[in-house]
């Protein structure tokens, strides 16, 4: 908008001192779009910032030095900096705080341990070494449309496998994604010379049925799939349509030593959500408990609010079952509610913490309090009993 003020003021100055022209010439207008952003911002040295953030927290971002484009790579917890003529040179691993934190791509998933990856290749999951390079196919029955951990949906598409690592490395919560009795969907772009045709799958309101995923536990190890024994799950979420709306695969929690893995299965139509626990040695899956609502279950605004607590056997649940959003606490072996944990006229949006040991939560609601906007949100603490929830600010000096 300055830069337009600019050009205003400079055309009207000229008409004004040129009173005896008619009108402006070609020649003023071509001076006058020297003054326009698209001419002054190449001389003009660090002009605009759009930081890119990476998965372990680094970000980078793109400037023009001097005429030429220049690359920076932050990491925010040293303040160190690194800067390459090129993005694939600033992604390229050439620089990682250790090989094992860093030496992996963005389409590649990084174990707890650091010391290796899983990858798509070839519509099944691999593993690989990042001190040996060695490569492992975990799975081997992947097709096309018929893929592990794939998440090539019609409303999103990439090439990063969809799956849940366990504490100790040693597993992997992901599925095996069936497309093939899905719609095909096809875009024709415009540009110059050929149109380019693109081809994927994308479920139709005409459908019986939408994408599936069969889930699996995999033994990463002593490569061994171990399907769970659930019919397939429509790939839903309860945060949103897609069971990877944070970009992982969401609904899933494991339990310390990897023996159990809690996660939800989600109706194709939002009404229905089923409290599940896997055992990851055979399988089998006992549902703890199921959510059924008329409209459509979400587990928080923004982010997922269930936890599962293996230590106590008890499961965090969000439920708007009360016309609110609040949150229940129930028992994760006979699925029996232990008792509402908040309550009254307002909205819990975000669960942010999860103390044990004091038995305690930290949490983001709105509305709580007569006289402020219902649209900010204030931060709480309460107990797993739902006694003693209290206002938490900086001033009564009661969080961390």
């Amino acid at each position: 908008p300055y830069l337009f003020f600019l050009l205003l003021v400079f055309l009207s100055s000229t008409a004004f001192a040129q009173t005896k022209r008619d009108s402006l010439t070609t020649a003023d207008y071509e001076h006058a779009t020297n003054f326009l952003s698209f001419s002054t911002s190449p001389l003009v040295d660090k002009a605009f910032v759009s930081p890119q953030w990476l998965e372990d927290g680094r970000f980078w971002y793109k400037i023009s030095v001097n005429g030429e484009d220049q690359f920076v790579l932050v990491d925010p917890e040293t303040g160190k900096k690194r800067t390459a003529s090129s993005e694939n040179e600033l992604l390229s691993g050439t620089d990682r705080k250790d090989e094992n934190e860093y030496g992996h791509s963005r389409n590649e998933v990084l174990s707890p341990d650091g010391k290796k990856v899983a990858f798509i290749k070839d519509w099944n999951l691999w593993m690989r070494d990042l001190e040996t390079g060695e490569e492992t196919q975990l799975t081997t029955d992947g097709e096309k449309n018929f893929g592990y951990a794939t998440d090539n949906t019609g409303w999103r598409k990439s090439d990063k496998p969809i799956l849940l690592w366990s504490p100790d490395s040693k597993k992997i919560a992901t599925y095996q994604q069936d497309q093939r009795h899905v719609s095909d969907m096809y875009l024709a772009s415009t540009k110059v010379g050929a149109p380019e045709l693109q081809e994927w799958k994308y479920p139709l309101p005409t459908d019986e049925e939408i994408i599936k995923i069969h889930r699996v536990i995999i033994e990463v190890d002593e490569p061994e799939v171990i399907r769970l024994n659930i019919p397939a799950d429509p790939r839903r979420g309860t945060l949103c349509d897609d069971i990877s709306c944070s970009g992982v695969f969401d609904d899933n929690q494991w339990n310390e030593d990897a023996t159990k893995l809690a996660f939800v299965s989600t109706s194709r139509d939002h009404k229905s959500a089923k409290m599940r626990i896997a055992d990851s040695e055979t399988g089998e899956v006992r549902e703890v408990f199921e959510e059924m609502v008329e409209t459509q279950y979400e587990s928080g605004q923004g982010s997922i609010n269930w936890r599962y607590l293996p230590e106590s056997e008890e499961i965090i649940w969000y439920s708007e079952r009360d016309d609110w959003g609040h949150l229940y606490l129930y028992d994760s072996e006979t699925g029996k509610l232990k008792n509402q944990i908040t309550s009254g006229d307002f909205v819990v949006t975000r669960l942010l913490r999860v103390d044990e040991d004091e038995r305690k939560l930290y949490f983001l609601a709105n509305g709580r309090e007569e006289g402020r906007d219902p649209y900010f949100s204030h931060f709480y603490s309460v107990n797993f009993n739902g006694k003693n929830l209290k206002l938490l600010t900086p001033e009564n000096g009661d969080h961390k």
